[in-house]
């Protein structure tokens, strides 16, 4: 299929990549000229404004948008419809709260334009190891874009859904997001108490493999906080300051919308709050593993 991708930042970089290796057709645009030219000297298609879309892909055009969340995101999609036609579709594959997916969704649909809300997962490693893609809106959207789904996807059969409606896959990926906020939390108490304990001089890297296997807790943000320790492993060049990018906020608000208790993502939201505050080992061990897996980027002592 052809699809255009706005936004070439380390995600949506990937993403075409990811596509364009698959087969597909990709047009490229981003803000920066010299993005542009590099990716169009990988063999796509490289565009010098929104507009020019009409003219690189074929109706029904699919255009995927990856930029910031917020105001970015609100003035792309609205410079977008102004562009494309009746039956084009546009996607959202940031962090969008879900609420703003479906006013968005509703106000393109009377202009004749679909809309597909994508949480996307995987962060700087997908290029190579495939996205989880949790999808919302209508059917007859989602599967325009499914080929390009199937092959973001780990496999053509795994790690992608149609979850819902419009603003599911958004929603999916905030509960993702809350439910990330709680692990990292527990790993990053737990590797604190260890190296807390100097009576029994762990080595917290050599912890950190040996749970990597057969042990209950095993994962891939282990598999990270065991790669984050062996190049630093007393986390000396970081400051233990945790950014919150959103989403931990909106799961935590929408459980109290919905009168759901969410004792251990809240207490984890707080726990980044309280990071801004004061230095601990368990907080540069948070900052470590929101670098490994999505580049985020991190205070570093000088």
């Amino acid at each position: 299929m052809e699809i255009g991708i706005v936004g070439l930042g380390r995600m949506g970089g990937n993403m075409a990549l990811r596509l364009h290796e698959g087969g597909h057709r990709v047009a490229a645009y981003d803000r920066d000229p010299d993005q542009r030219d590099s990716f169009g000297s990988r063999g796509m298609a490289p565009v010098a404004a929104l507009e020019d879309f009409l003219v690189e892909l074929k109706p029904p055009r699919v255009v995927w948008v990856m930029v910031p969340s917020g105001a970015p995101t609100e003035s792309t999609i609205a410079a977008l419809a102004e562009v494309l036609e009746p039956g084009d579709l546009i996607i959202d594959g940031g962090n969008s709260n879900y609420k703003d997916s479906q006013r968005r969704g509703h106000e393109l649909r009377a202009a004749g334009i679909r809309f597909v809300d994508a949480g996307v997962s995987g962060g700087v490693w997908g290029l190579a190891e495939g996205f989880c893609m949790m999808v919302g809106g209508d059917a007859d959207a989602v599967a325009l874009a499914e080929p390009a789904f199937r092959t973001l996807a780990p496999s053509p059969t795994e790690g992608y859904a149609h979850v819902g409606p419009l603003g599911a896959g958004h929603f999916v990926k905030m509960v993702h997001n809350g439910i990330e906020y709680g692990l990292m939390q527990a790993y990053a108490e737990g590797f604190e108490l260890m190296g807390a304990k100097e009576q029994f001089g762990l080595d917290l890297p050599q912890v950190a493999q040996l749970w990597r296997h057969g042990s209950v807790v095993r994962s891939w943000l282990l598999d990270l906080t065991a790669r984050a320790l062996e190049e630093d492993p007393a986390l000396s060049g970081l400051e233990p300051y945790v950014e919150d990018s959103g989403e931990g906020r909106w799961t935590v608000e929408e459980s109290v919308e919905l009168a759901v208790p969410l004792p251990v993502i809240s207490i984890a939201l707080q726990a980044r709050f309280r990071s801004r505050q004061e230095d601990s080992f368990g907080f540069k061990m948070l900052a470590a593993m929101r670098n490994q897996f999505g580049g985020h980027a991190v205070r570093r002592r000088p």
